[in-house]
């Protein structure tokens, strides 16, 4: 084991649209280009997932690809990453009066008091190229999320990577291990006491139905799982039903600045983490 995995890490995971991101990233700057609404787009995803009992992940990204060489629309890696610029965030994501520091460095500076480092990755069922451009992408350790194989000519032709709510789940174990690489399999056994972060050290952020089954795993492996929401009714009742179900440890609005409930509640889950390190060590 690494000197590097030995380090009493934390790990905070998220979701990346309406976790982050109020939207989903296709609706900043993608969809308008093509002229259409993001209801039409979605719409339209759906009703082709249906007809071809296709994955709805794989049924969007088919989707851009065919709508972007019908707009003559450029879509290589340069291009999706210039579409994540003009992605924004949740109140308190980025440095501001009312959060000098941001979240992550809020976060990582309020772990390290107790010993502890805190690793972030995202684990998304949008594009990773997009994210890759964004004004956060150097906060995380890893950005699983779905993306595309490319021509001769740079150009998104075809799915590499769809991440969904089962491969979703992948990931979690795969940071579980610290085995990262997409192509070294994680099914090989690995005792509790050598993988790197432990379940019960993570810390699960997410919105959506794509995220169920991964807030659901963190929390019967006993970490913790967090359903954030925008404030608007609709979603602050679709988040409390997932505590209602147990499928989550808290529901919180989406507001990450230090004064914010959901703030407070995840430096209370880090000093209890920090607070279980003497009983890891006698395990």
């Amino acid at each position: 084991m690494s000197e590097e995995s030995k380090k009493y890490t934390i790990a905070l995971c998220y979701d990346f649209d309406g976790t982050l991101s109020p939207n989903n990233m296709q609706e900043y700057a993608f969809i308008p280009r093509l002229q259409k609404s993001p209801k039409e787009f979605w719409e339209r995803s759906q009703k082709l997932a249906k007809e071809q009992d296709a994955d709805e992940i794989l049924a969007y990204m088919y989707l851009m690809c065919k709508a972007a060489a019908a707009n003559d629309i450029k879509i290589q890696k340069q291009d999706f990453a210039a579409f994540g610029k003009n992605i924004t965030f949740f109140d308190g994501i980025l440095p501001s009066k009312d959060a000098p520091l941001g979240w992550f460095e809020e976060i990582n500076s309020y772990a390290a008091q107790f010993g502890a480092q805190v690793k972030h990755y995202i684990i998304s069922s949008g594009i990773r190229e997009m994210i890759e451009g964004t004004a956060i992408a150097d906060k995380f350790d890893r950005i699983y999320a779905s993306s595309f194989m490319y021509d001769i000519y740079g150009a998104a032709n075809w799915p590499a990577q769809a991440v969904n709510y089962t491969t979703k789940m992948q990931f979690l174990f795969r940071i579980n291990k610290g085995i990262f690489d997409i192509q070294d399999t994680i099914n090989n056994f690995m005792p509790e006491k050598e993988r790197p972060v432990p379940f019960r050290r993570m810390i699960y952020f997410g919105d959506g139905s794509t995220d169920i089954p991964a807030m659901k795993l963190v929390k019967t492996q006993n970490g913790y799982s967090i359903a954030v929401h925008d404030g608007t009714l609709e979603k602050q009742i679709a988040a409390e039903n997932l505590l209602v179900e147990n499928r989550v440890n808290y529901v919180s609005k989406a507001d990450y600045r230090p004064s914010s409930p959901l703030c407070k509640q995840v430096k209370r889950v880090i000093a209890k983490i920090c607070a279980e390190r003497e009983v890891e060590i006698f395990e």
